[in-house]
């Protein structure tokens, strides 16, 4: 027998206009303008720029769209005649104005995929039909870095499926051939071997040492992988010098061919959400220009609302018309709001990092930065940590010692033997240079660091050494030794 019974619990549901906060808060400069863009196109009560009144009510941007000043005004809007027409011009569209030079012709970037490079190479082969198309199958199936990683069995099967051309693993190879001679070298290898013998065949086969570096990797691929150079030397018998030579041939081949096209005009430039500027000793912080647009309520959607309190109220058509207008004008001063919000929250999170950070920001002495966390930023601020990991994930600040991202300035404390905390971004830096001046033949394991950072008065385990050293994106030692 089934039983009924009330329970009753306590739930915390965020709004759909905090879940947009929330989004508006974490995005970072870069795209807070096409986000803005975006929200101008869909709500036509929301416009660029100063509202014309915001000198006599600086507190409220736009409060003074919605005065009394408009009940004043005689060039009162016949909505009639707007609800005429369907086709209102919204923001930024086209025929909107006098621009004068809407014909020009605009130049237009172009650039060439590595597909689109290795198609062009492709159509010069002299194939049959059949190829051609078992072709187009390999190069379809070659990915970004330029590796074919499915099998040759599971590409003749596709193309009995697909393309209804039965053929087998050795036809496949025997056009897969022909398209591994295409540039950039190395293209379509299905492994890492593969791919490096593709470019030393390239190179000149009368030198030695071209030579030897193919039989090195076609035959002692796994311990020049694992850099056991020993093994090599004894099994080949040569010196320590044409095996360095040897390297140097092999270290300058390209792992990720793909990666050679189109890299030109693909730079990312990274823009900062605040700039820091010392002006004689004193910090001042400011928000990107970016991050505080100027934005205003429609003035003609105000108006709308100011002719319907004067009309009947009994048309149908225009009450719904109202509707819509009061929607669009209650997001669109939702949106400035939210905005504004944002430009707070932002400063008052950088002005806390700043506070705590002081002496970095004075400095640029990355031994000044203190073991600083979530929790401690929000405490000086009185928010929740989540809001502030928000602010810190994906902003940056520009300084007079570069551009750095947020993230950096947050690090746990290391204790050391005087019992003081310093931050692991010190430990991190000392632990590179050690890295970086060691013995190339003979590379510091991580319990030879454990034991310097020790003797120096860090308090830090083997284990912590390595999770750093993994942070750092530093192999292990033995994957560090050279000759």
């Amino acid at each position: 027998m089934q039983k009924l019974s009330l329970t009753q619990s306590l739930q915390q549901k965020l709004s759909p206009q905090q879940i947009q906060f929330i989004k508006l808060l974490q995005i970072p400069t870069a795209e807070l303008e096409t986000r803005i863009e975006e929200e101008l196109e869909i709500n036509p009560a929301l416009e660029e720029g100063m509202g014309e009144e915001s000198d006599t009510n600086e507190d409220d941007p736009f409060a003074d769209e919605f005065d009394d000043d408009y009940k004043d005004r005689n060039d009162e809007l016949d909505i009639d005649n707007y609800l005429q027409g369907e086709d209102y011009t919204g923001y930024k569209m086209q025929g909107d104005g006098n621009y004068g030079d809407d014909d020009r012709e605009m130049p237009l970037a172009t650039s060439s995929s590595l597909i689109d490079s290795l198609l062009q190479q492709f159509g010069y082969l002299q194939l049959t039909e059949e190829q051609r198309i078992i072709g187009l199958q390999l190069i379809g199936s070659i990915e970004a870095d330029g590796y074919i990683r499915r099998s040759m069995q599971a590409i003749v099967n596709d193309l009995a499926f697909s393309q209804n051309v039965f053929t087998d693993v050795k036809e496949l190879e025997e056009v897969l051939r022909k398209v591994q001679t295409f540039d950039p070298p190395g293209i379509a290898a299905r492994s890492l071997q593969e791919c490096l013998l593709l470019q030393l065949h390239r190179k000149d086969t009368t030198d030695p040492y071209v030579v030897l570096a193919i039989r090195i990797i076609e035959d002692f691929f796994d311990e020049f992988s694992k850099k056991h150079y020993e093994k090599i030397q004894r099994r080949l018998n040569i010196s320590d010098d044409s095996l360095k030579k040897v390297i140097d041939i092999i270290i300058k081949l390209n792992p990720k061919p793909g990666s050679v096209e189109g890299e030109e005009g693909t730079a990312q430039y990274l823009i900062p959400d605040f700039i820091l500027t010392n002006n004689n000793g004193k910090l001042e912080l400011t928000l990107n220009s970016k991050n505080a647009p100027e934005l205003r309520i429609s003035r003609s959607f105000a108006e709308m609302l100011d002719t319907y309190d004067k009309s009947s109220k009994q048309n149908k058509s225009l009450r719904e018309t109202v509707t819509f207008v009061k929607q669009k004008l209650d997001a669109a001063k939702w949106f400035i709001d939210a905005i504004k919000q944002r430009q707070q929250t932002l400063l008052k999170t950088m002005n806390a990092i700043v506070q705590f950070q002081y002496d970095f920001f004075l400095t640029g002495d990355e031994s000044k930065l203190r073991p600083m966390i979530l929790k401690d930023i929000a405490g000086m601020i009185d928010m929740d940590v989540s809001t502030v990991s928000r602010v810190a994930n994906s902003k940056s600040v520009q300084t007079e010692f570069g551009i750095y991202p947020l993230k950096y300035f947050f690090s746990e404390g290391i204790s050391t033997d005087t019992g003081e905390d310093v931050s692991s971004r010190e430990v991190k830096n000392i632990l590179k240079e050690l890295i970086d001046n060691e013995p190339k033949l003979n590379p510091l394991s991580d319990d030879k660091l454990e034991k310097i950072l020790n003797d120096r008065g860090y308090n830090i385990a083997r284990r912590t050494v390595a999770k750093y050293r993994e942070q750092l994106n530093i192999p292990v030692a033995r994957l560090r030794k050279q000759l």
